[in-house]
């Protein structure tokens, strides 16, 4: 008997949900790739992701994940996770260039500031659950800026208009100029640990077993229709 779509899709969910809930180097245990076969990876990439790729490695080393489309690194510097894709975004502020590259911390970002950081930066990125705040642009000390400036935004240091202004003129400065941009260099705050946010169950506790039981019952199912194909 083939399980059900649904219940494979749960059981699924289920199974990420878990590998999520164990850090954020699940899977490092596994090979990790060598230069090498990166290089042989994204020899075949879009030119800015490709350079990208080639920057990090060489301040970082090898991604802890690789495959046809992605590098990912754990704990790399002040990151809790760095992924470059093969899939370039066009975004046009503070100027013209691809996102390419997905740099996360550690933050509680309010909710109440959620719309201040969407007008400041739509590559700024919250996960309100997992506690995240993430940057994706194309070189490191753009996404340092991103953040640092995001930060500003949140404490309420300089409004939107403010930030979204700083960060052409930090952008510029690193790019002509010799001279030392903090913001371009490193993170101006420090992550927090434990800024996850569970939120709060709403669904009854006579409720939530049945449901639960259900889930066990449909992943259950669904597993042993796997092992099944196998």
């Amino acid at each position: 008997m083939r399980a059900h779509p649904i219940a494979i899709a749960v059981a699924a969910a289920m199974i990420c949900g878990f590998a999520a809930a164990g850090g954020g180097n699940a899977g490092a245990n596994l090979d990790e790739p060598t230069q090498n076969e990166v290089m042989q990876i994204i020899s075949n990439w879009e030119k800015t992701p490709r350079f990208a790729a080639n920057m990090v490695m060489q301040k970082y080393g090898p991604p802890a994940e690789a495959t046809a489309t992605r590098l990912v690194w754990f704990d790399n510097g002040p990151w809790k996770r760095t992924v470059i894709t093969n899939e370039p975004t066009d975004h046009d502020f503070p100027m013209p260039h691809q996102d390419v590259m997905e740099q996360s911390v550690n933050y509680a970002v309010p909710p109440e500031k959620l719309d201040e950081l969407a007008a400041y930066d739509g590559s700024v990125h919250v996960h309100r659950t997992r506690g995240e705040m993430s940057a994706r642009c194309d070189l490191e000390p753009a996404n340092f800026i991103a953040l640092n400036l995001a930060h500003d935004v949140i404490t309420g240091k300089r409004s939107v208009d403010e930030a979204r202004q700083q960060y052409a003129d930090l952008v510029i400065a690193k790019m002509t100029t010799q001279e030392p941009v903090p913001y371009a260099e490193g993170l101006t705050f420090d992550p927090a640990q434990g800024a996850g946010f569970a939120d709060r169950t709403i669904i009854g506790q006579e409720m939530l077993q049945k449901i639960e039981q259900k889930k066990q019952e449909m992943m259950a199912k669904a597993l042993d229709g796997a092992g099944r194909r196998e």
